[in-house]
């Protein structure tokens, strides 16, 4: 366990980075600093990819970005695009990304969950994006990531109306892939990433690189095809498929 951050808590493993959201005293809302180590996270994680983590402490996952600096924040911090750029890191990361999201999760929060691969949610998940009440939008990605996760139409009422999505409205809309005890939830996000951790690596990376493309990608489709299909790993694991096959 690192203790080099003041605002979150990280676990490395061998195969898998765990980040805790460690802010108690604002409801892990998301300040400069949480930014800054935020992007340390994934600089280690673009050096030794590994699978992520991200969930939040004592049952919030984020309650926003710091409204006292938002305040303070004028029209050169907005082009600096301090949340999104980091966002957009975290999207970008190799290996995929999953949150693990109980209690509140809006605004900047909420937008840091959509920027991962995959979301898991307890029974008191709630994702929002109340932004223009402050005068503001959600300017952190949601205004198009969430219309590509969940349609133009409950997006719109999201970011709208106003309405905020519980943990079975998210799972009718495909936001989450499951919503489990909160009990249960990181040993859930876990057995998802152990599920995944299954698989070789290089086909996830060369997987999530061509999903994220923009537009139709086939000659993408072949060029990582090739790359796998020359790989060692591709081989060992078609044999050992065969070879159980062949003993059944």
């Amino acid at each position: 366990m690192s203790t080099d951050y003041e605002t979150l808590l990280v676990e490395e493993r061998e195969d898998r980075v765990v980040v805790t959201l460690h802010r108690p005293e604002a409801r892990n809302a998301i300040s400069g600093r949480m930014i800054a180590e935020l992007h340390e996270v994934c600089g280690l994680l673009e050096a030794d990819p590994k699978l992520l983590l991200l969930t939040g402490h004592g049952r919030v996952f984020a309650g926003g970005a710091d409204i006292a600096e938002l305040l303070r924040r004028g029209r050169d911090e907005a082009l600096q695009g301090i949340n999104s750029r980091l966002f957009e890191r975290v999207r970008r990361l190799p290996m995929p990304t999953l949150a693990a999201v109980d209690g509140w999760a809006l605004g900047g929060g909420a937008e840091l969950a959509y920027a991962c691969d995959l979301r898991i949610a307890g029974p008191d998940a709630v994702f929002g994006n109340p932004e223009p009440g402050l005068g503001i939008l959600a300017a952190a990605g949601a205004c198009w990531r969430l219309p590509e996760l969940v349609g133009e139409s409950i997006a719109k009422q999201v970011l709208l109306a106003g309405r905020n999505l519980d943990a079975a409205a998210a799972l009718a809309a495909g936001l989450v892939i499951d919503v489990v005890s909160a009990k249960k939830l990181l040993e859930e996000a876990h057995a998802l990433l152990d599920r995944m951790g299954r698989s070789s690596a290089t086909a996830l990376r060369l997987t999530k690189l061509v999903v994220d493309a923009p537009g139709a990608h086939p000659v993408a489709d072949d060029l990582a095809q090739a790359v796998l299909f020359e790989g060692q790993d591709k081989k060992d694991r078609m044999t050992r498929f065969l070879e159980k096959r062949s003993r059944a």
